[in-house]
């Protein structure tokens, strides 16, 4: 057979039936005064009964001001690197699933932008993990570490998702935002997150393909749940019409 000649054959490949992105933002509850208590352990020493604005003021002048940070984390304050995570399906600490509905997936009726009108399925999709937050001074050491705080939401993506797909979810990028108030009279610890979630619905296929690069599509955000009102139809050729012949 020449090197130039090819044949036709069937592979057994991973075929991606719908992909999406989304951003999701998600805040962990404030914790303010007498809930910060006991939160941080720090590496001076300091009354156990001392709340976190006093421990802030304890600090050596030597050391500087203290810089809040925070990670994605497991379940005992490590952090994870959200980048190796992508390469794998579950990782401890943090969980990004599907939610299984009563009956299955629910079929929803889409009109496209081109008046096009498709079926998909609802997706819920849970997304699960910790946040650990630090106080670090101005040579980059953690003076005090927070314990593991425990972060959660559910989103709804509508996708083509029929039976016997699967949902493929991980993490492409990762942010943390953390707010530390703290005076003698009022404590207050506030975190944002930010993920950039990276959405498929797969399946196993024996494929013949000619491919392509492909890339997520622009997603489809689920519209009101109340309907449009629906007027009765007119009789325009006898009102306003009569009218306006006369």
């Amino acid at each position: 057979m020449s090197h130039k000649e090819t044949e036709r054959v069937c592979i057994k490949a991973r075929k991606v039936y719908d992909w999406v992105t989304r951003q999701v933002q998600v805040s962990p509850k404030s914790i303010c005064n007498s809930e910060l208590e006991g939160i941080f352990a720090c590496d001076w020493d300091h009354d156990d009964d001392a709340n976190i604005a006093d421990l802030l003021c304890e600090i050596d002048p030597k050391v500087g001001p203290l810089a809040v940070e925070c990670y994605l984390s497991d379940d005992h304050g490590r952090k994870i690197d959200v980048m190796a995570a992508h390469h794998h399906r579950h990782h401890k600490g943090f969980i990004c699933k599907e939610i299984e509905q009563p009956g299955g997936r629910q079929t929803v009726d889409v009109e496209l932008p081109d008046g096009t009108e498709i079926e998909l399925q609802r997706v819920k999709v849970l997304i699960k993990g910790f946040v650990t937050v630090v106080l670090v001074d101005e040579k980059g050491r953690v003076r005090c570490c927070s314990k593991a705080l425990p972060f959660a939401t559910v989103q709804t993506f509508l996708l083509c998702a029929p039976d016997g797909t699967e949902l493929d979810c991980h993490v492409t990028y990762f942010e943390c935002d953390s707010n530390l108030i703290a005076t003698d009279e009022f404590s207050q610890l506030d975190v944002t997150l930010a993920l950039c979630l990276d959405i498929q619905m797969e399946a196993d296929v024996k494929l013949e393909v000619e491919a392509k690069i492909c890339r997520p599509r622009e997603e489809i955000i689920e519209g009101l749940i109340c309907p449009p009102k629906q007027f009765p139809e007119q009789c325009p050729e006898i009102f306003p019409a009569h009218r306006r012949h006369r």
